[in-house]
């Protein structure tokens, strides 16, 4: 019985409200299925979630280049579930400690803000956000200036060491990517009302909320029927992401440099930083064999939409 495996899973708040056509909607529901089956079979322990952040629990007043939670609160964002998250904080601190360890220098948040990034994984496979024990990690997937990807490869690696000395059965999960370009706030040139809301961190009312999804929901629409200049859906780039994902070599990704991950997959391919973490976590606990893979651009989700499953040996 494998003790480690690792999925990496697309998201996007438009699942639900912005619908591709039957078949495809489809066949994601069939590729999420057996991934449910095989995490079923696999039976984790604990869970470690690589997420981003959309600029709800994290912002430049103190923008940390990734970030482990000792404990975790959703804010339900775009409809998706709020409340605390099950956090195992035993597990999160023997696992910080052991990053720390191996020379990474890991932010710690005793009270981390967490959004869809991080939710929608735990709805989709788990039911919910209180129904297995998690180790959240934030990977800083939009808020320029971004690091190096050995860093990030470094941070899977390290927690994926960690993690090997538990004696758990560990599921590292990447939620993200893959190629995608939203309409995301950027600090640089913007007018102060939003300046001031990227730094601070100032909490939109309801109305404000339900006008910024809105507009993301319509963006989905206007790229879908291709009249927007959001950077197009990759699905080369996407295919090779998550083939040095599933080959158990990830220091390809050293030489990918934050503008040419921009340039061939968009402002926010960068959340595949969360699918490298997961899966050198993984190569850390020994070697390992994907066993399921599916891929799909959805212009509707405005993703490519990956779903990857591997097991150690």
């Amino acid at each position: 019985m494998p003790r480690f495996a690792a999925l990496g899973l697309s998201h996007s708040p438009l699942i639900g409200k912005n619908d591709p056509a039957p078949a495809i909607l489809a066949a994601v529901q069939a590729a999420v299925d057996d991934a449910r089956r095989r995490i079923r079979t696999f039976d984790p322990e604990l869970v470690v979630v690589f997420a981003p952040d959309h600029y709800n629990g994290f912002f430049y007043k103190s923008m940390p280049p990734f970030c482990l939670g000792t404990d975790a609160v959703s804010v339900g964002d775009f409809e998706s579930e709020a409340g605390q998250v099950l956090v195992d904080e035993c597990a999160a601190k023997a696992l910080a400690r052991g990053v720390l360890d191996r020379d990474i220098d890991l932010t710690v948040s005793a009270r981390m803000t967490v959004d869809h990034g991080m939710v929608q994984p735990l709805e989709t496979l788990f039911g919910g956000i209180d129904r297995v024990p998690i180790v959240p990690v934030f990977v800083n997937g939009v808020a320029a200036p971004l690091g190096p990807m050995r860093r990030i490869r470094a941070l899977g690696e390290a927690v994926g060491a960690a993690a090997s000395e538990l004696d758990r059965r560990v599921l590292f999960i990447g939620s993200g990517g893959l190629s995608h370009d939203p309409p995301v706030p950027v600090l640089e040139g913007a007018p102060p009302r939003v300046a001031d809301t990227l730094i601070e961190g100032v909490t939109p009312s309801p109305e404000q909320r339900a006008r910024g999804e809105a507009r993301v929901v319509q963006a989905g629409h206007d790229f879908a029927a291709g009249t927007t200049t959001m950077i197009p859906l990759n699905a080369e780039w996407d295919r090779l992401v998550m083939d040095v994902c599933a080959n158990g070599d990830l220091s390809p990704v050293d030489a990918w440099t934050v503008e040419w991950m921009g340039a061939q997959g968009g402002g926010s391919a960068h959340e595949v930083r969360t699918w490298v973490a997961a899966f050198a976590a993984l190569s850390a606990c020994g070697s390992y064999s994907t066993t399921s893979c599916y891929y799909e651009p959805i212009p509707e989700w405005i993703a490519g939409f990956g779903v990857q499953y591997a097991e150690t040996s």
